[in-house]
């Protein structure tokens, strides 16, 4: 019988899982599904399901209507120890739980395919969950475990994400090399500085060879939650007008309006108080029609959609001058042109918490400029603009390499079976 081997990149945005057949030393193919979960509100228009994972989600959800509870970036819950567990159908749920249903989703696929019940898998995971938390790192680790252990797999390794690209860049290489691997996703971006070499691929001990290894919490959902705060809001009632008491005139407070720009917090305006709050500002600001779009995003839970439309902006931007952020939805209506220079204005902020961050890094491990023989960038936050100029300003000596930016970690991963040489498998 064969023995199949799973590397899963558990990502924020979309997961993917290779499949390494061990006998053959081979990745026979990798799957990518997003990682959404939509628990229907009428399960009787899901075929009774209790959920529906992956792109199947997004078209219950629109067939739906928008209706029920649609759950996306996940992973960003991982370290969140205020967040205990949510009830969705008079059912709890845990972080564990939800993040099972992707992982479960993903093994149920790669099974079908292989005609077997795979029980490894190495699981990337970022440099760190959270900033400056070793505790909610420990957390979320902990958490990410028992999630693969109740999708079925019964032997877990972990690995740092961009080594697992590293790993995957390595079997491209002629000669050994330094290399600066950056990945960038939906949450965080993470940097390793290590010495890859083709002629140690699939070696057990790689420890020497891991020189540095560092990361922030800033990725392409940090991008859109500034757009949304510059462009989206204005559309949503920021900065609306409203007669406080007779004669004294003043603007919506503008934290209301942050609540609508991370999908994590939409839920903030679930509470009885807030909609209260939101229905009185709607009334003292004379209905007014910008204002009436937050209480229709509220009302039907647009919010997916509307970040649909930031998405589309800032991919198209990764290779145009300009795009139309474009949305229209019960009498929600945004035509607006976007060149280039302002979105890159836009996320000016974070871009240059990542050059700082990367100068920390490089000077806190000593690594000088001059050393690198390579630098390999992965993720869909990497193919941004504004990233790419980063590193070409940042290393003008190297060429950026990359490969594919949504396989290449669960590739990597799935070539780091050494991993499970320190404990004999039953």
């Amino acid at each position: 019988m064969k023995k199949y081997l799973y590397g899963i990149d558990f990502g924020t945005t979309n997961s993917a899982l290779s499949i390494y057949d061990e006998e053959k030393q081979e990745i026979l193919t990798t799957l990518i599904i997003p990682s959404l979960i939509y628990f229907p509100q009428d399960r009787s228009t899901t075929n009774n399901e209790e959920y529906v994972v992956g792109e199947n989600a997004i078209s219950a959800y629109l067939q739906d209507g928008m209706k029920g509870r649609f759950i996306k970036s996940v992973k960003q819950i991982l370290s969140r120890s205020s967040f205990t567990q949510t009830r969705i159908q008079n059912k709890a749920y845990d972080a564990s739980d939800l993040v099972a249903i992707i992982l479960k989703e993903l093994k149920a696929r790669a099974d079908a395919m292989t005609g077997q019940e795979a029980q490894k898998v190495v699981i990337g995971r970022p440099v760190f969950f959270d900033d400056d938390s070793t505790q909610k790192d420990t957390l979320a680790q902990n958490r990410l475990t028992k999630a693969a252990q109740l999708a079925g797999f019964k032997h877990v390794r972990f690995q740092f994400e961009p080594i697992g690209a590293a790993y995957a860049y390595e079997k491209t290489l002629r000669k050994k090399e330094n290399v600066l691997v950056a990945d960038l996703g939906g949450g965080t971006t993470d940097f390793t500085y290590l010495v890859l070499d083709p002629e140690k691929v699939g070696s057990i001990d790689r420890k020497n060879n891991l020189l540095a290894t560092g990361g922030i919490y800033i990725g392409g959902d940090s991008f859109d939650s500034a757009f949304m705060w510059e462009r989206g809001t204005p559309y949503f009632g920021k900065d609306t007008p409203y007669e406080a008491t007779p004669g004294k005139i003043l603007n919506v407070p503008n934290s209301l309006f942050a609540n609508i720009c991370s999908w994590d917090k939409m839920n903030f305006f679930n509470g009885s108080r807030i909609r209260k709050d939101i229905d009185d500002y709607y009334y003292f600001s004379k209905n007014n029609r910008k204002f009436k779009n937050l209480i229709t995003l509220i009302d039907h839970n647009l919010g997916y959609s509307v970040f649909q439309s930031i998405e589309k902006t800032k991919i198209d931007l990764s290779s145009q001058q300009s795009s139309t952020f474009l949305y229209s939805n019960r009498d929600i209506e945004i035509n607006e042109v976007v060149s280039l220079s302002q979105y890159n204005a836009i996320i000016e902020r974070d871009i240059n918490k990542i050059r700082v961050y990367l100068n920390e890094f490089m000077a806190a491990n000593q690594i000088r400029t001059e050393d690198i023989n390579s630098l390999f960038l992965t993720g869909g936050t990497s193919m941004v603009a504004s990233v790419q100029n980063l590193f070409k300003t940042s290393f003008p000596h190297l060429e950026i390499n990359s490969g594919d930016n949504f396989k290449s970690v669960a590739q990597g991963l799935a070539y780091s079976g050494y991993l499970f040489e320190d404990e004999e498998l039953h």
